[in-house]
């Protein structure tokens, strides 16, 4: 019983998908064990002795991938797009391993995406209880008032009703703009953009530059590289409570 391991989680180790997509793909019917549908949760398999598939393809744990990718402006982090829009995919074409961003960066924004194949590291570094630190600097027009840095930094109502916050400090004060970093523990859509949004100021250029333990340094524009073995250990570390 010791070997034994949850349906859901078997599938993310495979690299399908992150393990909550993975129970709506159990769930769909979309999953067979010894050749049965199987659609209940909580279904546990010995993964040296049961046959898996999806989709009627057989999936096995595949080598992890882990890599960290400078996504330019103007490109989509998704793995297809049905407006055929440049995705994050068409800047890694020659991977063995099919691998997945982590999390969005929006159409606009740019900077630090991490692509893996690690499902179960993708949903330990999304879910809001681990509050993995995101670092982003934002190029607003104009200067922030020191009233408007206070209600960041304690909470301001966005567009849905909520409120949202994060850590602020002005960066660099520009003669006709002004640079700011932003710290958040979240991952709600869009969510610099809505905070400085719900204040009336107008974002010019939004980076990330940090996400857990990986800072956004020497990589140019649209390129990506291998984490090492310690990155991956530091990251994996950023997500434990």
């Amino acid at each position: 019983m010791e070997n034994r391991m949850r349906l859901q989680k078997y599938i993310a180790k495979c690299g399908v998908a992150s393990r909550r997509k993975s129970e709506l793909i159990i769930k769909a019917g979309r999953v067979r064990i010894n050749n049965k549908i199987v659609k209940k949760m909580g279904v546990k398999i010995d993964p040296y002795k049961d046959k898996v598939s999806v989709d009627n393809k057989r999936i096995t744990p595949e080598k992890k991938v882990y890599l960290v990718f400078n996504k330019p402006p103007g490109v989509i982090s998704t793995v297809s797009d049905p407006e055929n829009r440049q995705t994050v995919m068409d800047f890694v074409p020659y991977l063995q391993q099919r691998v997945f961003p982590v999390g969005r960066l929006d159409y606009n924004s740019e900077g630090l995406l991490i692509m893996t194949n690690d499902g179960d590291l993708t949903n330990k570094l999304l879910h809001p209880s681990r509050k993995v630190e995101k670092v982003y600097k934002v190029k607003i027009k104009g200067r922030i008032t020191h009233e408007d840095l206070k209600k960041i930094r304690q909470g301001v109502v966005i567009d849905d009703g909520t409120k949202a916050k994060a850590d602020i400090s002005v960066a660099d004060i520009l003669p006709k703009n002004t640079w700011l970093k932003l710290v958040i523990h979240e991952g709600r859509n869009r969510i610099i953009r809505r905070i400085m949004e719900a204040l009336d100021y107008e974002i010019i250029q939004l980076m990330r530059i940090g996400f857990g333990s990986l800072k956004l340094k020497g990589l140019e524009k649209g390129k990506y590289r291998t984490l090492n073995y310690y990155e991956v250990e530091n990251l994996i570390n950023s997500t434990k409570q």
